[in-house]
């Protein structure tokens, strides 16, 4: 029995920790910008498709192509997701009535939970309005909407993971902790929130089956940090000197514009609903689990 074929766009490493469920259960396609990312997607099972999400041209290859689809890339530089609205038309009219039983069903979106802005601190979930501050964040917000428009006009299940920073062993900002970059003293500092990169990558296949239609996934850990307090436990689990603190005043000197952005959003999210509906358990609820099981 032919497997069914899904279409990754943004083939990065979190998809990439998927790979393994998703190679049992579909053909899997890729999207692949060069020559050596074409390789790359070779060497891990999967069928690249060149295609470039910054010439409409190249990506009239991918309709029809799927039925499941992906969606990791990120925006572009321009003013809203130039990207997605240029995949979108690339995709074209999908099916939704017998005519066509082959069509795109179903596809996920990895979004950011930076489309929320800053929320002082409170615990929210999927129905917070969207207050998206940061321009990267604007973007998210502008492909959230293409993307929900265009799963209702065709039919498409759509759903879409908002993700926090994403963290793994290789991916810990140790280089920050050892340059002594400065945090917030406690009582001025903004509440962050992670999530494991192997659970991001377990939500996104556990969303794939059991996501409901235009339904917002927070896929988040279950323990908030203040972000000072979570530079202190990798500076720890690394064994080194934990980061000085300053007050925000002094922050806006000394940081850079891209921290200070983080700063001025502080939220705490919750992620009741991705273990109702798609019954995510995660490896890691905590960074506390993360170090103990890797010291």
């Amino acid at each position: 029995m032919n497997k069914p074929r899904l279409l990754i766009v943004g083939c990065g490493d979190v998809v990439r920790r998927a790979l393994p469920w998703l190679k049992q259960r579909f053909t899997v396609y890729a999207t692949a910008r060069t020559d050596k990312s074409a390789l790359q997607l070779n060497t891990l099972g999967v069928i690249p498709i060149y295609a470039d999400l910054d010439h409409a041209q190249s990506l009239r290859r991918l309709r029809g192509i799927a039925q499941f689809l992906i969606h990791s890339a990120p925006p572009g530089e321009r003013q809203g997701d130039a990207r997605t609205k240029a995949l979108l038309a690339a995709l074209g009219h999908t099916n939704r009535s017998k005519i066509l039983p082959q069509g795109l069903r179903r596809a996920v979106y990895i979004s950011t939970s930076g489309v929320y802005g800053d929320c002082g601190g409170e615990w929210i979930d999927e129905t917070q309005p969207l207050r998206a501050q940061s321009t990267r964040a604007l973007r998210r917000v502008d492909a959230e909407t293409q993307l929900r428009n265009w799963a209702g006009r065709h039919g498409v299940r759509l759903s879409i993971l908002r993700a926090p920073g994403i963290y793994a062993a290789e991916r810990l900002p140790l280089e920050r902790v050892r340059r002594g970059d400065p945090v917030l003293h406690a009582t001025e500092d903004s509440y962050s929130n992670h999530i494991h990169a192997d659970d991001l990558a377990h939500a996104l296949c556990l969303a794939l089956f059991r996501g409901l239609p235009l339904r917002t996934y927070n896929i988040v850990d279950d323990e908030p940090h203040k972000m000072g307090d979570y530079f202190d436990q990798i500076a720890d689990y690394a064994q080194l000197a934990r980061p000085p603190r300053i007050s925000r005043a002094a922050a806006q000197s000394q940081l850079s514009p891209a921290l200070l952005s983080y700063l001025n959003e502080s939220r705490q999210i919750s992620n009741a609903r991705a273990k109702r509906e798609l019954r995510l358990k995660l490896a890691y609820p905590t960074l506390s689990d993360f170090i103990a099981q890797h010291c």
